[in-house]
């Protein structure tokens, strides 16, 4: 008895400490080092870096190139990338 509750300790611990970056990770991206700006209609599924209509924490979007999914780029970068927007949609 005292091997298996010792075992499940263990697995809960174990389960804890995977967890919490997963959970440190919610919420919005931070604000990159460089002079950014937020570019919509570009980000991948799940790479998003914040906030739209669906849902309200990075990582979230559910379709590539989302119009209402932003990520951050560097400053002047936006207007050169296909299907990029400076603007949600």
């Amino acid at each position: 008895m005292e091997f298996e509750c010792k075992s499940v300790s263990l697995a809960a611990a174990f389960a804890a400490a995977v967890a919490m970056p997963l959970l440190a990770s919610a919420g919005p991206a931070p604000t990159p080092q460089f002079t950014a700006e937020k570019c919509y209609g570009i980000a991948a599924a799940s790479q998003n870096d914040c906030q739209t209509a669906t849902h309200s924490c990075a990582g979230e979007s559910k379709q590539d190139r989302d119009a209402n999914s932003w990520i951050y780029v560097p400053a002047g970068t936006c207007a050169k990338i296909a299907g990029g927007s400076l603007k949600r949609a």
